[in-house]
Formats: C-alpha cells, sequence, structure tokens
C-alpha cells in the first residue's frame, strides 16, 4: 500500500480550495484529501494550521505545512512537477502570470466571497455598504476580464497557468452570485473552457453533493 506524503485539508465547496484542486489534477500528482468541517472539528485543524483558513497542504516527508492557494501550488511545482507546467519559463511572463493570479484571487473572489457570506451573517448583521462595494468592483473586474478575453484562449494566452486555476472557481462563483454571462460574453466563453479542462470538471463533479449548501 503506497503512503501518500501529501494531505490536503480542504472543503470541497471553497473556491479557494478548487483553486488548488485543479492545480493538482492537472499535475497529476498524488494526494490524501482530508475534508475540514471548519465548525465540528476546527480545533483540531488549528493544530495544523492556527490560522484555521483554508487549504493547507501538509508535506509529511518533509515535515512541512504549507497554508495559502499560491505558494502551495509553487511548493507543487517545486517538489512535484507534473505532466502540465503551470508557471511560465520566461521570468517576465511569470510574473505577468502571478498579476492576472492575485487579480483573480483578490478582485473576483473576494468581492464574491464577500457576497456570499453576508447571505450568511444572522439577521440584523448584513453589511450592505461592504455589499455594494463588493458588486461594484466584481463589476470592474469583470470588465477587464471581458475585455482580456476578447482575444486570449486562457489567462496567459495559449498556455493554462496558475492563473487560469485561480480564475475558474472566481469566475465560476461569480457566474451563481452575480450572473454576467448576457453581459460578458468573452469572460462567459472563458469560463465554459475552464469548466471544460478535465482537471475543473473534476472538481465540480466532486463538489455537487455539496452545492445544495451554497446560499441562494
Amino acid at each position: 500500500m503506497m503512503v501518500m506524503s501529501l494531505k490536503l485539508y480542504f472543503h470541497p465547496l471553497s473556491s479557494f480550495c478548487h483553486k488548488v484542486l485543479i492545480a493538482l489534477y492537472e499535475t497529476a500528482t498524488p494526494f490524501e484529501p482530508c475534508i475540514v468541517d471548519l465548525l465540528g472539528d476546527a480545533q483540531e485543524f488549528k493544530a495544523i494550521w492556527p490560522i484555521g483558513t483554508i487549504p493547507v497542504l501538509r508535506d509529511e516527508a518533509k515535515d512541512r505545512t504549507i497554508p495559502e492557494t499560491s505558494i502551495i501550488i509553487e511548493y507543487l511545482a517545486q517538489y512535484f512537477p507534473g505532466q502540465t507546467q503551470l508557471f511560465p519559463a520566461d521570468r517576465d511572463l511569470c510574473r505577468q502570470m502571478r498579476l492576472r493570479d492575485r487579480f483573480h484571487d483578490l478582485y473576483v473572489n473576494a468581492p464574491m466571497q464577500k457576497i456570499v457570506t453576508d447571505r450568511l451573517r444572522p439577521e440584523g448583521r448584513n453589511d450592505a455598504h461592504g455589499v455594494e462595494e463588493a458588486r461594484n468592483l466584481l463589476k470592474v473586474s469583470l470588465g477587464m476580464i471581458e475585455e482580456d478575453m476578447a482575444h486570449n484562449r486562457w489567462a496567459m494566452g495559449d498556455q493554462f497557468t496558475m492563473a487560469d486555476c485561480a480564475a475558474a472557481p472566481a469566475l465560476f462563483y461569480a457566474d451563481m452570485v452575480a450572473p454576467f454571462r448576457d453581459t460578458h460574453r468573452n469572460t462567459a466563453a472563458y469560463l465554459d473552457r475552464l469548466m471544460e479542462r478535465p482537471s475543473y470538471a473534476r472538481v465540480l463533479k466532486e463538489a455537487e453533493p455539496y452545492f445544495s449548501m451554497v446560499p441562494k
């Protein structure tokens, strides 16, 4: 029986966890999935990562705990290079790719999550101003992506990279909370390509039993 060196602590609904799962499946990196119930076993998980955020990668062989999505994917590229190279070899292109990665995390994923989590707040504790700001930021970000994807297949052109790992779940959930298919055709076509990519199609299939938990 093969012992897995890598353990991924995650939840199948988490958009940021989707990002890392896409990278793992793209590179065909074997790992042990460890689903975290942040309400039920939060204390046990915080013994591994006291901040308590997911995903977190644990490399048992090297006794290392690696948090934060982009850092996890970079760690995988360094120590577990797979069949898909998610980082351009050219340093300037790699810098541009990192910008697009951060763009989707900070300006699509983060405001999308603000809108979703506000629906989970107790009655009378909602943040209407914060949600309005998030929707405005999301609108601006989607407009920029719409222009960019008029000429590109993937975030960096023809090469699928870490930036696309970030874009896929960010856009998937953004389309749930602020549908954009009728107004942003290039972005919608890009999202369709991402969802058809075998790595993300697998992530979405595995998340299906949990989608009923997403607040409407």
